[in-house]
């Protein structure tokens, strides 16, 4: 009989330790998936957001390439960007999806949306997901990236990128300008061989790097047409009055007849191999990764 005893009060034993334990792993996985869901208020241009303090599914309408410059997990992206070549390989596995078709934003399961101010349907991807907005060219290139850090709770980051890029920027002006003087000038021209374009100092393509980090001179004629704007559309006969000591040349297509013009080659940038160029559909973004690849570019291009 009290080996009988000793038996029982031994398996209430083990029954309760049992207990114990399941209980403290469901008060840890109580508490993960608490720490999970956390939230914080993110100050937006249309208001203040509740959106999660480390979001684990991301669809970027808008600003995916500065999302994924900062390892953001996005689970959803605009076409363009799937389809720029610094990205493809990388997002091959990530689904396009369109504020046109909010369906595609909702199947993603996402934690939280980017979204531009003047895509429709915003009220729809509201009711999916937190939806931050921002506005195209409210904000400039680095602040835009500061404040996709502050989004994703990696402002510390994002700031310790622009300010080493900025440094390093500064420097590559500095020696392109001892190089070949204070007033060198470049112009960013762009062409699909049908149009022509002129930018000014904040319309990708290397722009921003260009006239505001690496401080180089814009032409006269390029500031009076196309800064106000962004851009400025040219026919080929005027590209001379628009062309700078260097030309950083966008091109998209395989049809480059114009370069083989009277026009083309009476250019002095031209005559001097003073032309560089790069893939209009690995620029047309500015953000960390599309940066850094431009000033290895212009670092060589400028170089010579």
């Amino acid at each position: 009989m009290k080996r009988i005893m000793i038996l029982l009060a031994a398996l209430c034993f083990f029954v309760l330790v049992g207990c114990g334990n399941q209980q403290t792993n469901e008060e840890q996985a109580g508490s993960e998936n608490e720490g999970s869901e956390e939230t914080v208020t993110y100050p937006s241009e249309t208001g203040p957001v509740e959106i999660p303090t480390d979001p684990q599914r991301i669809v970027a309408l808008t600003n995916a390439p500065n999302v994924f410059a900062l390892d953001g997990p996005l689970v959803g992206v605009d076409e363009w960007t799937k389809a720029n070549p610094l990205f493809a390989e990388d997002l091959k596995d990530v689904p396009v999806v369109s504020e046109n078709e909010p369906e595609s934003v909702l199947a993603q399961e996402p934690d939280l949306i980017i979204a531009g101010s003047h895509m429709e349907n915003i009220d729809e991807l509201e009711k999916i997901a937190p939806t931050i907005v921002y506005t195209w060219g409210k904000l400039d290139y680095l602040e835009q990236q500061l404040e996709i850090g502050k989004l994703l709770n990696k402002e510390e980051e994002a700031q310790a990128w622009i300010d080493d890029f900025t440094e390093r920027a500064q420097a590559a002006g500095d020696k392109i300008k001892e190089a070949y003087g204070e007033d060198v000038s470049v112009t960013v021209f762009e062409t699909d061989a049908k149009n022509f374009y002129v930018y000014g100092d904040s319309w990708a393509r290397g722009t921003e790097l260009l006239y505001q980090a690496m401080e180089l001179q814009m032409p006269e004629k390029v500031e009076a047409d196309a800064q106000e704007d962004g851009y400025y559309t040219l026919s080929q006969e005027v590209l001379p009055e628009y062309a700078g000591d260097f030309i950083v040349l966008s091109k998209s297509g395989d049809d480059n007849t114009f370069m083989e013009s009277d026009t083309w080659q009476s250019i002095p940038a031209v005559q001097n191999d003073q032309v560089i160029e790069i893939d209009t559909e690995e620029a047309s973004y500015s953000d960390p990764i599309t940066l850094e690849h431009l000033l290895g570019i212009f670092e060589q291009g400028f170089d010579k």
